[in-house]
C-alpha cells in the first residue's frame, strides 16, 4: 500500500514535471519565434530563401540524392562492420602482455597514433589517387572501395582506442576468476572480457558510427556518385544551392535516431553501474 505521504511525493513531482514540460516547450517556442523573426527579417533573406530554400529545384532534385544517399548507405554498412572487425583485432593486439609481443603491440601502437592524427580527407586523397598510380597488381580503381577502405583504416584507429578502453576497464579480478576456471587467455578475452568491455563502451561506439554516417559523404572527393555528390551535379545545373541543403537533411534525419538511440543507450549502462 502506498502510503500518504508517498501519495504526496508522487502527486508534487508530476506537478514539477508537467512544469517543467511546459517551460521548456514555452521557452523553446519563444527562441524559435525570435530566431525566425531575426533570420527572415534579415535584408538578404529573399536572396538566400531563392538560392538554398527553393522549393521546386528541392523537389526536381530529390531522387538523384536519394539515389546517391542509398549509396552512403551501402558502404556505411560495409565498412562499420569491416571496422568493428579490425578495431577489435588492433584493440586486442595493443592490450597483449610480455616482451613477446612487443613488436604487435609497437605495429599497433603507431597504426592508431598516424591514422588517428591524419586528417581523413588527406587519407582519402592518399588512398583514392595514391594506390590507383601504383599499378599494382590486384589494388582496385573503384572510387567507392577506395573509399570505403579510407574510412576504415581511419575509423578503425578510433574505435581500436574505444574497445582498447573497454578491455581496460575491465576489474583484473575478472580475468584472475576466469583463469582459475581453467578458461585460456583467448577464452578469457572472448568469453569474460570482451562482453563487459562492449557493454561499457556501446556508447562511445553508437557516437563514432554517427561520425561515420556523415563522413560517408567524403567519398564523393574521390567522384563516387553518393548523396554529395549528386547535390553536387544538381547544383551545378540549377545554379542553386538548395540540392546541398537537401542532401544536408538527409543526412540528419538519419544521424538523429542513431543519436538519441546512443543516448538512450548511455543512460542505461549509467542505470545498470549506478544499481552496483
Amino acid at each position: 500500500m502506498i502510503s500518504e505521504l508517498q501519495r504526496e511525493r508522487l502527486a508534487y513531482r508530476r506537478s514539477r514535471a508537467r512544469r517543467s514540460t511546459l517551460v521548456a516547450l514555452l521557452s523553446t517556442a519563444v527562441f524559435a519565434g525570435v530566431a525566425w523573426v531575426t533570420v527572415t527579417g534579415a535584408p538578404g533573406w529573399p536572396r538566400v530563401q531563392r538560392s538554398f530554400f527553393d522549393p521546386e529545384t528541392a523537389w526536381r532534385s530529390l531522387p538523384a540524392i536519394l539515389e546517391g544517399l542509398w549509396l552512403n548507405l551501402r558502404v556505411l554498412v560495409v565498412c562499420g562492420a569491416a571496422i568493428l572487425v579490425l578495431a577489435l583485432v588492433v584493440a586486442a593486439l595493443r592490450t597483449l602482455r610480455g616482451p613477446v609481443w612487443f613488436p604487435l603491440r609497437v605495429l599497433a601502437t603507431v597504426y592508431v597514433d598516424l591514422f588517428r592524427g591524419l586528417p581523413l580527407i588527406i587519407l582519402l586523397y592518399l588512398v583514392g589517387f595514391g594506390l590507383p598510380a601504383l599499378r599494382l597488381t590486384g589494388v582496385p580503381n573503384d572510387h567507392v572501395v577506395l573509399g570505403g577502405v579510407a574510412l576504415v583504416l581511419a575509423y578503425t584507429a578510433y574505435v581500436a582506442e574505444v574497445f582498447r578502453a573497454g578491455i581496460e576497464s575491465v576489474h583484473p579480478s575478472q580475468v584472475a576468476a576466469a583463469r582459475s576456471l581453467g578458461l585460456g587467455p583467448r577464452k578469457t578475452l572472448r568469453l569474460v572480457v570482451l562482453p563487459q568491455a562492449v557493454r561499457r563502451v556501446m556508447p562511445a561506439l553508437l557516437n563514432d558510427f554517427v561520425a561515420l554516417q556523415k563522413d560517408c559523404g567524403l567519398i564523393s572527393v574521390l567522384g563516387a556518385v553518393d548523396a554529395v555528390r549528386a547535390a553536387q551535379i544538381e547544383q551545378s545545373r540549377a545554379f542553386n544551392f538548395t540540392p546541398y541543403v537537401v542532401a544536408g537533411l538527409l543526412f540528419v534525419l538519419l544521424a538523429v535516431p542513431t543519436a538519441r538511440f546512443a543516448d538512450a543507450v548511455g543512460r542505461r549502462v549509467d542505470r545498470r553501474r549506478g544499481d552496483r
